[in-house]
């Protein structure tokens, strides 16, 4: 997704989503108790992810909230929106590239510590990968189609997708997912598993894959690859692949 669609994204969520500074209104607690509660409550996990690369002060979700509550109830605007469309634009794009900016600069960090400390290896492309187990046969071309148990984290641990917790396999063509892990699979043989150390530029990129991939993040997946079946006997019509946004194009991987 480009970043003006990100922009889109964060502009639409300022319109559904509320919140307030210390869990309490002048209806009193906030605390969760119907399921209808519960419900609205998810509805602000949902879009209020999108608003974490903004890296809101306190100060300035209170004055977001105001001009939501405005908005709700028809009250007459504090601001002259044709005034400040650009603005609110430029404002996100200052926060979001800065956002990523410090995602890059962490991954990269975390990447040499992985090469040093681990004996990683680390490809032309940036790859970085540590086979643990090499497997026998016959690697996957790029056109194969492969069955793997994957489990994918941010580099602070944060699991953000994890066939293995499903405790189901996934089988999709090896071109049809992002680039770190077509290369990083062809290094291993059926009943290998490797760990992948995945640069921005081979994952997801600036836009990252909100709100489970920030923009700019580096991936660490471990894989284990059961299975593969090559281009020309593979009957498979579409890949399914990992939750979470593996597959290229979709930041959702469904």
């Amino acid at each position: 997704m480009k970043l003006a669609g990100r922009l889109i994204g964060l502009l639409l969520v300022i319109g559904l989503v509320s919140c307030n500074g210390g869990g309490k209104s002048k209806g009193g607690d906030l605390s969760l108790k119907t399921e209808d509660q519960k419900t609205f409550y998810a509805v602000g996990l949902m879009f209020g992810g999108k608003l974490k690369e903004l890296n809101l002060s306190e100060e300035e979700m209170n004055f977001m909230v105001l001009g939501i509550k405005d908005a709700a109830k028809g009250a007459k605007p504090q601001v002259e929106m044709k005034d400040y469309h650009m603005k609110v634009q430029e404002l996100f794009k200052k926060r979001i590239s800065a956002s990523t900016g410090v995602n890059k600069k962490a991954g990269a960090d975390f990447m040499a510590k992985f090469v040093k400390n681990e004996g990683a290896k680390k490809t032309a492309s940036g790859l970085a990968y540590k086979v643990i187990k090499e497997g026998t046969g016959t690697p996957p071309k790029p056109e194969d189609s492969v069955e793997v148990h994957y489990h994918g984290t941010l580099i602070d641990g944060t699991v953000f997708d994890s066939s293995k917790d499903r405790g189901k396999t996934v089988n999709f063509p090896l071109n049809r997912v992002i680039k770190g892990w077509t290369e990083g699979l062809q290094l291993i043989k059926p009943g290998g598993l490797v760990k992948l150390v995945i640069p921005s530029e081979l994952a997801y990129g600036e836009p990252g894959a909100p709100p489970r991939i920030p923009g700019g993040s580096t991936l660490v997946f471990e894989v284990e690859l059961f299975k593969v079946t090559k281009a020309d006997a593979s009957k498979a019509g579409g890949p399914k692949a990992p939750k979470g946004g593996h597959k290229k194009g979709d930041g959702h991987g469904h």
